[in-house]
């Protein structure tokens, strides 16, 4: 099915109008099919937040809602040969039907609305990710975690002593996603696929990181970067829509 939208009208027709919603941003390139989209709850730092996701059958592309189907803003795109799924069982009710989004450069958990969309999901997902893959060789050998939620944690990961308060800030290690004290973090580490600066990583990391290879760059004295995700409000967004 994906072969016979290649070269299509409508493919084009759909590829244009994700563009115009986001502004302008071209993602249309040779041979690339607008697969399917629809509304996800993302695992942001403190909370759940609605995003909207076009699944292309080489890359994965997600934004904030301004206007549901109208306007989005912060486009993020994953290439889908640095891309691997895994399910994730069904915790509380607000994380039901979710699977884990795992690349070099960001990893996170995402929720269907109905167990059907993340089974419809899943399937074409992991038919894009094959076909990418078989193409090329690039492997995930250490990529991004997802974070643990702020709410998981009310003492520090690593040294499990420090409460956090309003002074003893949260802070996240990019290297394995745990919530740490300042304390416990005080290293920073250069981590390619994320950023082009050494970012804040937990101590234990750090040490593993350093024991495994010499031409690991870190800096202690940089400042935590921080990660702004805006607040949106939007309608029922209904199911996601596929189109292979």
């Amino acid at each position: 099915m994906v072969d016979r939208l290649v070269n299509s009208e409508a493919n084009a027709r759909r590829i244009a109008v994700v563009e115009g919603c986001f502004g302008g941003e071209v993602l249309s390139a040779p041979n690339r099919v607008l697969v399917g989209e629809g509304v996800l709850q993302k695992q942001c730092r403190k909370e759940l937040k609605p995003r909207q996701f076009f699944l292309f059958n080489d890359i994965i592309v997600y934004g904030t809602i301004l206007i549901h189907r109208k306007k989005y803003k912060g486009m993020k795109v994953l290439p889908l040969d640095e891309v691997r799924i895994v399910s994730l069982e069904d915790t509380t009710p607000d994380r039901m039907n979710g699977w884990q989004i795992i690349s070099l450069s960001k990893s996170f958990n995402v929720y269907a609305a109905h167990a059907s969309e993340k089974h419809d999901w899943i399937s074409h997902l992991n038919t894009c990710i094959a076909s990418c893959q078989k193409r090329g060789d690039k492997k995930l050998t250490e990529p991004a975690p997802a974070w643990i939620p702020d709410d998981a944690a009310t003492h520090c990961m690593i040294c499990t002593r420090t409460k956090f308060t309003a002074v003893n800030r949260k802070h996240h290690c990019r290297r394995c996603g745990k919530i740490v004290c300042n304390g416990c973090s005080t290293k920073r580490l250069l981590l390619v696929a994320q950023s082009t600066e050494p970012v804040r990583v937990c101590d234990p990391c750090f040490a593993d990181a350093s024991s495994k290879t010499h031409s690991a760059r870190a800096d202690s004295s940089g400042e935590e970067l921080s990660e702004g995700e805006a607040t949106d409000t939007q309608e029922d967004p209904g199911p996601a829509q596929f189109f292979s």
